[in-house]
């Protein structure tokens, strides 16, 4: 009995993990520490949207706001790759309105020109770099616009490869420019008009839409969150 009490690894204090306190849109939690802001905040009772965000398979619209108690400085993170810190303040960045273009990007017959009907205010940027400052993915979003206007389309594309629209570069446009849809049809018409079609594209779609996979379409949607696992298991 005397050596069981001294087995420390079975003692509820090393059991339960340290905790730490947070601030989350000016109410306190304690939270584990070494958890990510995003499992902070589910951890904390937040709603989980499935299907949405990452948790569709898209990285974006998730930035944040923080400071921590030893730096008060107001920087942004992406809530999935920040892990918290005891006395860290953090708020969701709200949606900021922004006008997206119209546009079917198959029928553009002149995408470099028509991205000046489409965004008109794209060769108004001021150069004030504001958005690259914002840009939490540290991308030139300056240089991005520019290049855009100039018909640089390939180099748009690759440098907003990392962009993960969370739109922090348009509320701080003067110009009233949203960088990151101006990318957004840049890059769809790199793929759509410039860039090379990668060799059997044109046979896998047109399988598709000859509904070559429609059966094994319906297997995997009937399958319950079990089975789905199992069966993902199994592919190679």
């Amino acid at each position: 009995m005397a050596q069981e009490d001294t087995n420390v690894i079975d003692q509820p204090e090393v059991m339960k993990p340290r905790m730490v306190s947070i601030e989350i849109s000016g109410k306190k939690y304690d939270v584990p520490e070494g958890i990510t802001v995003i499992k902070a905040l589910w951890y904390t009772g937040q709603e989980v949207v499935r299907g949405a965000g990452c948790l569709g398979g898209f990285c974006g619209a998730c930035a944040t706001y923080y400071r921590t108690k030893d730096d008060p400085k107001v920087r942004t993170c992406l809530a999935c790759q920040m892990a918290v810190q005891d006395g860290m303040s953090f708020t969701i960045m709200p949606p900021f309105p922004a006008r997206k273009a119209t546009y079917d990007i198959h029928t553009l017959k002149d995408p470099k020109q028509d991205l000046f009907n489409l965004y008109p205010e794209a060769p108004l940027c001021r150069n004030c770099n504001a958005c690259t400052e914002a840009c939490p993915q540290k991308i030139d979003v300056r240089e991005g616009v520019w290049k855009a206007v100039f018909g640089d389309f390939k180099s748009v594309s690759e440098m907003f490869m990392d962009c993960v629209m969370c739109g922090m570069c348009t509320p701080v446009c003067i110009a009233d420019i949203a960088p990151n849809l101006v990318a957004l049809y840049v890059s769809r018409a790199q793929g759509a008009h410039f860039a090379e079609k990668p060799l059997g594209l044109d046979v896998r779609i047109k399988e598709i839409q000859d509904g070559r996979f429609n059966e094994e379409w319906k297997k995997i949607l009937a399958m319950s969150e079990k089975e789905l696992a199992d069966h993902c298991a199994t592919v190679k």
